[in-house]
């Protein structure tokens, strides 16, 4: 299973959304899903670190980084090299 289709699982469990499997590269997420607040960013990153054994440093953490789903899975994919 690729990164990206991962996150969009776990972006669908932890917001409860319906519509993920549909999203792209390009899909805007940060300030386009109103789901999509400070909270679900925590709560994305915690389960991503949880999955994946990483940690992921607050000064790493930045609007570009969910931008879209392309960019933040850009950014996992370094992360968990």
């Amino acid at each position: 299973m690729s990164l990206e289709l991962e996150l969009k699982e776990l972006i669908q469990e932890s917001l409860q959304l319906d519509e993920v499997a549909n999203w792209e590269a390009d899909t805007e997420i940060l300030g386009a899903i109103p789901e999509f607040d400070s909270m679900a960013i925590v709560t994305v990153l915690t389960l991503t670190e949880e999955n994946y054994g990483i940690v992921i440093e607050d000064d790493e953490v930045s609007a570009e980084v969910f931008e879209t789903l392309g960019s933040l899975t850009a950014f996992l994919s370094e992360k968990i090299g």
